[in-house]
């Protein structure tokens, strides 16, 4: 005879399953009938089971009436410590543990809910919890807990109908498969700069060397960010506003900045992908644009660089069709003068949103799909190119000049700076599209080892993708005679110029042109999904009833928003624009809000709450080595990035050299403002509006004002009400 006590305390919401503590509550029974529970004087309600080890000859004893309890598959007294506790739908008021019913009744189930006041109900350990949207109250026991994410009583928000009482059930979409997930957490994270940026900076900064700095920063700060954003999305399930409602709401202005960013990001970013699309469509010809000088678009200053007659002053057909025939740049003069519209960019630009509303626009399971294509397209590319870049003359020189380490670049602080900024912006924490992605992810899902395979790809993608940049500069520099710095430009001029010239010198450019564009669009075009996705999900979580039950239409919006944002960077000025939106619009506001975050996550909310809740996702508490990393030590990098970049601050300036305007400097403060304001003036906001005292007021501005929704399902002959 086994005999099993729980002992739920109605004041605390603790469900003890440690023996010794229900150890003064135990009571015996015969082989057939189990005695009443106990009620004690501090209001603990005892729950006696017993049994003989055999599933069918399980007994329960609720408030003093024997019952039969039907238990989930293969589980026995035996394995009880190990049960699930579960949620048990109310059939009577007489089985509310509290009621605030604030004028309303206490529902019936099939009904609909009461417009007013909270219920909270007992769990049930051994019985599969029934379909209903439940808000899990945020106690925890320092052990012995149980229940549905950790609790053993659950509050039904009664303020507004419940959609799956009334017969309607209202889920949240989740990922038609895992790989949906990862391909798009993938095509995120990389993107153009895993191609263009890596490969320079590791040269720059030391060669080999460098990867030192990148991977400590990688393991203390950029992974530690993106596992806590992965988790902090799947459990809480919701957008990047809502989410801090149930984190602390006073930082609810950390979501709309996210927002913001979003849309500077947008406006800029999406203009690098019109530039590849425009290529792709110049690639299909006999002959590449971006090969000649006889031209309309060319001055007498061009001239090739693999000829003799190419001296410093000369420039080369590939530059001057990028500078002149795509961007138009020479009918500009500065920000002072943006010109006309350039109407070739424009349309490739619409193209290109056009097919970012209808990849979108269903939601994840319509994006999860094309994500198989646009997603791992670029690696198809990138192995192609590096197996023709390999067998090019002076590839292996290009190679080693990317891998020679000069260690003591290391003794220099901007190379620390420079890795710490790459692994940030690469794994792409802060811009709310991991938290978005995860939360359609099913809650026991192991957010960890995502995390763990997503950042490890992006690393190793940037690593490959300078063995396929490089060997092609190699070649290049042996080509024309020079050395790989003065063959190798920063950032878009190494993939619309260094890269597209280096092309045309080989047999069948017109193909590998193709190739090497396509890649570039499928880069940008899945980094443009997650930015447009972040914003659709919390707004659509922020708005469930209007914007949520309309999503085609509120995507054609955010769409056409961002495409009249981005037509400042398709003017003839345009690159101007683009570099005040890049330098103000999301760099420093971006360190910011990642640093608030983790800040509202491990110290309002609790790191204890937080480890919790991936306890319950996991089944095991995070190591103390990431606890760490989320509470000091990737802030503190990150406080580190900012503080250096502040320090090393310098005013814009054109492709002469020349300094921007004072007031476009002014402009892109506002951005920089517009974005750092949000957090300031809704948590001013939110004090204003929240009634009681000051210390009333800072402690519900920082505990969870709602909790999250877990749906799941049960076999409703085995339901027990209490």
């Amino acid at each position: 005879m086994e005999n099993e006590t729980f002992q739920f305390i109605s004041n605390d919401g603790v469900c003890w399953r440690d023996k010794k503590k229900a150890e003064s509550s135990r009571i015996s029974s015969d082989d057939k009938d189990v005695l009443p529970m106990l009620i004690n004087a501090q209001g603990a309600t005892c729950l006696t089971l017993s049994s003989k080890g055999e599933k069918e000859d399980t007994r329960i004893a609720i408030n003093g009436i024997p019952a039969d309890l039907s238990l989930i598959k293969d589980q026995t007294m035996g394995t009880m410590e190990t049960g699930l506790c579960s949620l048990i739908e109310p059939s009577s008021p007489d089985y509310l543990l509290q009621s605030d019913q604030s004028e309303s009744q206490p529902n019936m189930p099939g009904k609909t809910w009461p417009q007013s006041g909270k219920e909270t109900h007992v769990l049930v350990p051994g019985v599969p919890p029934p379909v209903v949207n439940v808000e899990a109250v945020p106690q925890r026991a320092e052990n012995g807990y149980c229940g549905l994410n950790g609790d053993n009583r659950v509050t039904y928000d009664t303020n507004e109908p419940r959609d799956d009482i009334d017969g309607r059930p209202r889920q949240r979409a989740v990922w038609g498969k895992k790989v949906d997930f990862l391909l798009s957490v993938i095509g995120f994270t990389v993107d153009l700069g895993n191609v263009w940026r890596f490969p320079y900076i590791c040269y720059k900064n030391g060669g080999g060397a460098f990867l030192v700095p990148y991977a400590l920063m990688a393991i203390f700060g950029g992974v530690p960010f993106l596992y806590m954003e992965m988790a902090l999305g799947q459990f809480q399930r919701t957008g990047c506003i809502t989410v801090w409602r149930r984190i602390c709401p006073i930082m609810e202005g950390i979501g709309y900045a996210i927002c913001i960013i979003n849309c500077y990001v947008g406006f800029f970013y999406s203009t690098i992908t019109a530039w590849s699309v425009y290529y792709l469509i110049a690639s299909f010809a006999t002959t590449l644009p971006w090969t000649s000088c006889g031209n309309d678009w060319n001055t007498e200053l061009c001239a090739s660089p693999f000829d003799g007659n190419f001296t410093n002053a000369s420039v080369t057909p590939a530059t001057e069709f990028f500078q002149r025939q795509v961007l138009g740049s020479h009918l500009s003069t500065g920000i002072n003068d943006l010109g006309g519209l350039k109407w070739e960019l424009a349309l490739c630009l619409l193209l290109l949103f056009t097919i970012v509303y209808f990849s979108i626009w269903k939601g994840i399971r319509a994006s999860g799909k094309i994500v198989w294509v646009t997603a791992t397209l670029p690696y198809f590319c990138l192995v192609v190119l590096l197996i023709r870049g390999i067998t090019l003359e002076g590839s292996s020189m290009g190679i080693i000049y990317y891998l020679n380490p000069k260690w003591h670049r290391l003794l220099n602080a901007q190379v620390w700076f420079d890795a710490a900024v790459q692994v940030f912006f690469s794994l792409g924490p802060g811009f709310g599209v991991i938290l978005a992605f995860s939360s359609y992810n099913k809650l026991h899902n192991n957010c960890f080892r995502d995390a763990l395979i997503t950042s490890s790809i992006n690393c190793f993608t940037s690593f490959f993708a300078g063995f396929a940049i490089f060997s092609v500069l190699g070649f290049m520099s042996v080509q024309q005679g020079r050395s790989i710095e003065e063959v190798t430009p920063e950032g878009p001029g190494l993939i619309y110029i260094a890269i597209p010239e280096a092309i045309s010198q080989l047999p069948g450019s017109t193909w590998w042109a193709i190739i090497f564009f396509i890649m570039i669009i499928s880069l940008g075009l899945d980094s443009t999904f997650g930015g447009l996705e972040s914003i659709v999900t919390a707004w659509c979580d922020r708005n469930p009833k209007t914007i949520g039950k309309h999503r085609e239409i509120f995507v054609l919006g955010v769409v056409c928003f961002i495409f009249l944002g981005s037509l400042t960077t398709v003017t003839y000025g345009g690159q101007y624009v683009y570099q005040l939106l890049e330098g103000y619009g999301a760099s420093t506001t971006l360190l910011l809000v990642v640093v608030l975050e983790a800040i509202s996550v491990t110290w309002f909310y609790g790191l204890g709450n937080f480890t919790s809740d991936i306890r319950t996702m996991l089944g095991r508490t995070p190591s103390a080595y990431w606890q760490l990393c989320w509470s000091i030590l990737s802030p503190a990098m990150l406080l580190f990035v900012m503080v250096f970049g502040f320090a090393m601050y310098q005013p814009l300036t054109g492709n002469q050299g020349e300094r921007f305007p004072v007031w476009s400097i002014g402009i892109g403060w506002c951005l920089t403002v517009s974005t750092m304001a949000c957090v300031p003036v809704f948590a001013l906001y939110k004090f204003i509006v929240t009634p009681g005292t000051l210390k009333e007021r800072i402690r519900r501005l920082t505990s969870p004002e709602e909790h999250p929704d877990h749906k799941t399902s049960y076999d409703s002959s085995s339901v027990v009400s209490v």
